[in-house]
């Protein structure tokens, strides 16, 4: 039986082992006869790497000083009660979907805990989500919680007075335009869900804060935006922030008061300070875009740093987190990982486990203690960010698979920010373990091609339709001239489209003298 014909679409690399059983037999294309039986035996087995993938959504609870949670866009829902040593998912059996964008704990009690599913940080591999989750008993066990038809839910928040009491920003579809999107509330934990705020069918709700000063106080951001797997759009005249001062019964339209830019507006981010009531901070994306804050509850603003490093790919970040006790203190989440001691003026770049965050969790109660979500996973720290903890929890998403002829055979991978992967199937000692597997030729979204006669030799794609070849253990590269040029987005900072896209690659021997 080939082996590659055996290889299904991964988000973490596994193997599959079949237990012999003879009776159908069916021919394939090629003549090849094989056992479709086998199939129904086939069982999987988990090789690593133990190397953490992309998190956008993470949470706590300040009563619960070691116990963290994070959501992997490709892993499900994982939890540690020992302050990140150790993390174990508690997802497993209960989610039809492994992608997990929104986590908050319950303030008034840390047994409830809502999952949003998708995610709002629409790159072109984003898989749809499938509504909200909730557990009752601080992840032992998950049960749907409704907005199915909601699919991506950007960010879920629980009134800290009342658990039962949570609101959901649906962005709605990645892929097309659809009415369930926008804001909504539900106050009876989730079994019922009213809509309390929507634009329209092209506009989603991609962030939203519940002030820490006043819980009545909520603030969403909308974002009309859209994507197919080589293009994104980002702005228009959906976009925009928006304010309620009775619990969500009525909003107020702040995306046009003064001081902020003018349209087109992309996708904002927006927090509320627990420290300094009425001081609010938006990452807007714009043409004259950047860090907003407003001392007044949003009547007025002033654009207080427009810093391409936290205004770069503003689709893709524009997160904003500020700190509960002190009221300048505030964290922009980009590429890096920065924090303002003076309301968001100056930066200072915070050395974190790996680049591309996205979400921040910070303890009301002890601002030292916060974890952060980002493409390498999640990282716990108990000193403000001077340390983390290590991101070694096998949730890597991997773009493309393939295998070798080796016995046994290895299996080779692109892992989204991060090298190639190459890691066998098995090994004669212990385990798999991580003196067992290295980089080979490529970059993360690019095709990895095997020398058939030679695993040592390997082709890989990247960025720009660059092409290298690698040979030896472990790898050592050379790169060719670019193929087709592909454009890559990284810098952009205003609403429009950009697209990107892999160079398929392929390898055999040829038999020429």
């Amino acid at each position: 039986m080939s082996l590659r014909a055996l290889l299904l679409p991964l988000l973490t690399l596994v193997v599959i082992t079949a237990i012999p059983v003879h009776e159908a037999v069916a021919q394939s294309k090629s003549g090849f006869l094989y056992d479709t039986t086998l199939y129904n035996k086939m069982e999987w087995r988990e090789i690593g790497p133990f190397r953490g993938g992309r998190s956008v959504a993470v949470a706590g609870h300040a009563g619960q000083p070691k116990t963290f949670y994070f959501g992997a866009t490709g892993g499900g829902i994982w939890k540690t009660e020992d302050g990140g040593e150790s993390w174990v998912c508690v997802s497993d059996g209960f989610l039809k979907i492994g992608a997990v964008g929104a986590l908050d704990v319950a303030g008034s009690d840390p047994n409830v805990i809502y999952a949003g599913t998708g995610e709002g940080c629409i790159r072109g591999n984003v898989q749809p989500g499938e509504g909200v989750y909730k557990s009752t008993d601080a992840g032992k066990s998950w049960t749907f919680s409704g907005l199915k038809e909601a699919q991506t839910i950007s960010k879920v928040r629980v009134d800290p007075r009342d658990e039962n009491v949570v609101f959901a920003a649906a962005f709605g579809h990645v892929f097309g335009s659809n009415r369930d999107r926008g804001v909504y509330r539900s106050t009876d934990g989730g079994k019922t869900w009213k809509k309390v705020l929507y634009k329209n069918e092209k506009t989603g709700a991609i962030d939203l804060v519940i002030d820490p000063a006043n819980p009545r106080i909520v603030y969403a951001a909308l974002w009309e935006a859209y994507r197919n797997p080589w293009s994104l759009s980002s702005g228009g005249p959906g976009s925009g922030l928006w304010k309620s001062t009775d619990g969500g019964d009525t909003w107020t339209d702040l995306t046009m008061n003064d001081g902020m830019p003018k349209g087109p507006i992309g996708k904002i981010g927006v927090t509320a300070s627990g420290a300094r009531p009425g001081r609010v901070w938006a990452s807007v994306e714009a043409d004259e875009g950047g860090l907003f804050m407003s001392d007044d509850g949003g009547k007025t603003w002033s654009r207080v740093n427009d810093d391409r490093n936290i205004r770069q790919r503003a689709w893709y970040y524009s997160h904003v987190y500020a700190d509960p006790k002190d009221p300048d203190l505030v964290y922009i989440l980009n590429v890096s990982f920065y924090r303002s001691t003076d309301g968001g003026k100056s930066l200072e770049r915070v050395s974190v486990q790996h680049g591309d965050n996205h979400d921040l969790w910070i303890d009301p109660n002890d601002p030292r203690r916060m974890i952060s979500g980002n493409d390498g996973g999640a990282s716990v720290s108990f000193n403000g960010g001077d340390t983390w903890s290590e991101e070694d929890v096998p949730t890597a998403q991997f773009y493309h698979v393939t295998v070798d002829n080796d016995f046994p055979y290895n299996v080779y991978g692109a892992q989204q920010d991060n090298s190639t992967v190459r890691i066998p199937s098995r090994t004669f000692g212990f385990g798999i373990d991580r003196t067992d597997w290295y980089s080979v030729a490529g970059g993360e979204s690019g095709y990895i091609a095997v020398n058939p006669e030679n695993s040592d030799i390997t082709y890989g794609g990247s960025y720009g339709g660059t092409r290298v070849a690698t040979t030896g253990r472990p790898a050592k590269s050379r790169t060719s001239p670019p193929g087709p040029t592909t454009r890559w987005d990284r810098a952009r900072s205003t609403p429009g489209t950009a697209s990107n896209g892999p160079t398929p690659l392929s390898c055999r021997i040829s038999t020429r003298k």
